[in-house]
């Protein structure tokens, strides 16, 4: 585990009922709130295809709140929306589906301690940027 990890958070998944685990980095996502990430790209088994909605809380600028998945641009926002504003470990696991974070990993815009958090617990996204 690195030692930029300040906390492990754990929580219950809404949709699969498999406790969530995330790490609590201390790499800021923006200012004043710490980039959670998930323990394992595995436990992430969120949605793959279709027009999904996000909770107010990570995404409060359209007004029907979803997001096409099966389109590449409003698939890129939403990953970048979810990993910025997530505040709690089922974000994550609700949200983002693994391999689908790990193909668009190079393709991100996100602010650096987003980008570094992630890097620094999943070696293999920053070897999916250089590849």
């Amino acid at each position: 585990m690195s030692g930029k990890t300040a906390a492990l958070a754990t929580g219950q998944a809404p949709s699969s009922g498999v406790p969530a685990q995330a790490l609590l980095s201390q790499h800021l996502s923006r200012p004043g709130r710490r980039a959670v990430v998930a323990a394992e790209l595995d436990c992430l088994r969120g949605p793959v295809s279709g027009k999904i909605p996000l909770p107010l809380r990570l995404f409060w600028s359209l007004p029907d709140h979803q997001f096409d998945l099966d389109d590449p641009d409003p698939r890129r926002w939403y990953y970048e929306t979810v990993l910025r504003e997530a505040s709690r470990p089922d974000d994550l696991t609700a949200y983002l589906d693994g391999a689908t974070l790990v193909r668009l990993w190079p393709e991100l815009y996100l602010p650096k301690g987003v980008r570094r958090a992630w890097e620094e617990r999943h070696p293999s996204l920053r070897a999916a940027v250089a590849a």
